[in-house]
Formats: C-alpha cells, structure tokens, sequence
C-alpha cells in the first residue's frame, strides 16, 4: 500500500479525541510518525493503540497547551530527536461559554483566547524553525463558520477563531517565499463531543464523522500541496480565498 506520508513527521494537538483523534489515525495510515499531543492520558494511549494496530508509531506528549514552557520543550525535544518538523495540525480548541457578552466574566474569556488564539502562536513560534527545516513543511489550523458568522452566544469562540484565522494567514504571507505552506481547515458541523455540548438537541446521525472529515485534512499536509493562505470549507468541498469585506 503507497504511503505517501511516509518518514515524515506529524504533530497533531487536541488528539485525544474528535477531529484530532481522527486525523492523527488517518496521518498515521498515510505513513507518518505521529506526535499527539492532548491533556488526556487515556485517549492518547487509546489512539496509540489504533495506530498501533495500522503498522505505524506515535509519540505521545501529555501537555495542557496553555503550558507555554511546555510547548517550547515539545519544539526543543522535537529538535533533539528529529532535527525537523514536516506537518503541524493545529486542532486543539475549547468552546466556551454559551451566554450573551455581559454574562461572561473575563477569566472565561481569556481561558478560551489562551487555548485557541495563544497556544497556536506560541506553537508557531517554537515549530516554525523545524517547519522549516522540512523540504515541505505543512501547517494546518482547524478553524470554524462562527468567525466570519460572528456567531450569537459564543462570542469567545468566533472571536478566537476569528483571531486565529488572522494569525494563520499573517504567518502564511510571512512564509510564503519558503517551502512552509499555511492553511485553515473548517470542518464546519461535525459529531464531536463539542458539536453536542453547543447542539444538544440535535441527532448526531445527522452529521458527519470526524473520520470523514480527516480524510480531506490529510491531502493538505502533503508535499505535493502547493496552497498557502487559502481556507478549505469541509461542507461546500471548497478551497477558497480570503478577500476583503465589499
């Protein structure tokens, strides 16, 4: 069976479950060494199992992202042993607090920022240099609709989405001279643990699985993806082009 990941080296954060979980299996099936960071023991050791079962090898990294210490000795240990970085899935993300502004404390706020918006920075800070040092260095962030919806009663979240998505794409124009491609994924509704918490009425069997959804990450953390700056929306199969508002 052709790898085309294989010998290359893929971390991937909130991996213990959900979209993380999933992409890091399906990396995994295409050949590459996963690193997998998550806050739970349990679900990376589960995840180490499957990919176990697929032929391939994981490094688990138990981490709280909002350990910014933490995170540089991930790029420093990473250094160490590999010397390079070839594909970052930035997949980690807390929803927040469903309820109007004025009913949100700004610790609850700042908790949310510091898991979308600032870990992912200092990610990029520590895993550009190894980034770099790939002949095909690929960075993926899992972005969602409520940042350009701006969506009612999540206003943490669309805010850090909406963050992210403009670090990503500030890094992207940064990189663009060099090998380092940069790109957004939205999934858009997918049957996720988060998904349930925001929706729980609706039927998880309505929608897709994070499986499915993985499946079309895996192509953008490929040597042959030229794409950088460009946002991929799961729900139309679309690559598209950020613009400014008309």
């Amino acid at each position: 069976m052709t790898q085309p990941l294989a010998n290359r080296i893929a971390l991937v954060t909130g991996a213990s479950r959900g979209i993380g979980y999933a992409t890091a299996l399906a990396l995994a099936k295409a050949g590459a060494h996963i690193v997998a960071t998550a806050r739970t023991q349990g679900g990376l050791e589960e995840l180490d199992d499957e990919i176990r079962k697929l032929g391939g090898s994981a490094t688990l990294v138990p981490l709280n992202l909002t350990d910014s210490d933490g995170i540089a000795r991930l790029g420093a240990g990473l250094h160490e042993r590999y010397g390079k970085l070839d594909i970052l899935v930035g997949n980690a993300g807390v929803l927040g607090p469903s309820s109007p502004i004025g009913h949100i404390e700004l610790k609850t706020f700042n908790d949310v920022m510091a898991v979308n918006v600032s870990a992912n920075f200092q990610l990029i800070r520590c895993m550009e240099p190894l980034l770099r040092q790939s002949d095909a260095g690929r960075a993926v962030f899992i972005t969602s609709g409520a940042a350009n919806k701006a969506t009612a009663y999540v206003s943490p979240y669309a805010a850090s989405k909406a963050a992210l998505e403009t670090l990503a794409r500030a890094w992207a124009q940064e990189t663009a001279n060099t090998k380092l491609r940069v790109n957004l994924f939205n999934p858009g509704p997918v049957r996720t643990r988060m998904r349930a918490t925001l929706m729980p009425g609706e039927d998880p069997a309505t929608l897709d699985a994070p499986e499915q959804v993985a499946e079309l990450i895996v192509p953008m953390c490929a040597p042959d993806w030229t794409e950088t700056g460009r946002f991929y929306d799961y729900k139309t199969r679309t690559l598209m082009s950020f613009r400014a508002p008309a």
